[in-house]
């Protein structure tokens, strides 16, 4: 498996520790995560998504495995368990620096 960057650990740990400030903060200031086609773009949209569908619903994640697509690009498979979505989806995602530019929950 390769190497999980530190935004991607953060998205994963703050998800767990039920930490909303932490997962916005592992996100660029216009960041965007993209769920299903529904896009949450900089960190107030985000922190709603954190609110409505992640840590409001006490999801958690674990890794299943990560695959480098390219530069700055990985395809992260995560169980996810909680009150919302149950079952491993594919998420992309593309890093600028030390923070997540762009996730995307793929179907599976």
């Amino acid at each position: 498996m390769a190497h999980v960057p530190s935004p991607i650990s953060a998205f994963i740990d703050a998800t767990n520790a039920g930490d909303s400030d932490a997962f916005v903060a592992a996100f660029a200031e216009d960041g965007s995560l993209d769920d299903w086609g529904r896009v949450a773009r900089g960190h107030d949209a985000i922190r709603e998504w954190d609110r409505t569908d992640n840590i409001g619903k006490r999801s958690r994640f674990e890794l299943v495995d990560i695959a480098e697509e390219g530069p700055d690009t990985y395809l992260v498979h995560l169980k996810v368990t909680g009150n919302g979505f149950n079952g491993t989806s594919p998420f992309r995602f593309t890093l600028r620096g030390d923070a997540i530019e762009r996730v995307v929950i793929l179907p599976d």
